[in-house]
Formats: C-alpha cells, sequence, structure tokens
C-alpha cells in the first residue's frame, strides 16, 4: 500500500497535475488535483477499486497542517467536496479517506465528458479545528 502514494505522485507529475495546486488557508496547505484515471497505473486502479478510463476523473486531496518544517503534518478531517460545470449544474462528490502511514488523503472518481471544465468546491473541518476551511480550484478533462 505504500506503493500507491508513490505511483500516485508519479501518474500527477506525468500527467503535468502536480503544479502547484494548494490553497492555503489559516495555517494550513490543502493540496487538490484532478484528472482523468486513465493516467493512474494499472496496480493501483485495481488496488483503490477505480475504473481507468479517458471518461473518468479523479480527484486527490491532502491536508496538511503547517510548521516550522517545510514538510507540515497529515491532518484528518471532514472534507466535502462539490463541482460545478460551467452553466451550474452541482454535483457532491463522495470522498474515500486514505491512510498510508503518516499520510492521509481523500480521493473520489467521477463520469466526465470531452472538454468539460469543472469548479471543485471544498470544505475542510481539520480535527481539532473549530472553523471550517474552504478551497477552490478547476479543471477541464480532456476524454478524446
Amino acid at each position: 500500500m505504500k506503493r500507491f502514494v508513490f505511483l500516485l505522485c508519479s501518474a500527477l507529475a506525468w500527467s503535468g497535475a502536480w503544479a502547484e495546486n494548494s490553497t492555503r488557508v489559516d495555517g494550513y496547505t490543502i493540496h487538490h488535483n484532478a484528472l482523468t484515471t486513465d493516467t493512474l497505473s494499472p496496480n493501483v486502479a485495481s488496488a483503490y477499486q477505480i475504473q481507468r478510463s479517458k471518461g473518468r476523473g479523479m480527484v486527490n486531496i491532502s491536508v496538511i497542517k503547517n510548521n516550522e518544517d517545510r514538510i507540515g503534518t497529515p491532518v484528518s478531517g471532514k472534507v466535502t467536496l462539490s463541482s460545478r460545470n460551467l452553466i451550474g449544474q452541482k454535483r457532491d462528490i463522495p470522498l474515500r479517506e486514505i491512510r498510508q502511514g503518516k499520510a492521509i488523503y481523500y480521493i473520489a472518481d467521477f463520469p466526465v465528458g470531452h472538454r468539460e471544465r469543472l469548479v471543485f468546491d471544498l470544505e475542510v473541518m481539520p480535527e481539532g479545528s473549530s472553523y471550517p476551511l474552504a478551497a477552490s480550484f478547476q479543471q477541464e478533462f480532456f476524454t478524446d
């Protein structure tokens, strides 16, 4: 299972989605990426029961509590995700929590259409926090 983190990061880096896709808010960094699932290796997709397809999108989210060192500390919490397309249709996307040693990830997969641009809205309530954090990002998916 430790290979998941490496393989997922490799897939994201290969796909060009590993650019600085993060939001810093109130002492936390929320890392967020979206890609089509065909970029995942067959082993990773199988291990996490994700269908590999150009017609399926995937979101990967992690929440890091910033501290003095450069790495920060992964934290769990309640993470909710919704998407909306350019005409305003909204859909809630259920997330699954994945724990790999100290790393904590939230992932989801969902159908996407060619050239579909989605705006993702995140709400994160880190464990031990008294108020939620918000982040938003967008991704255009190419399925042809």
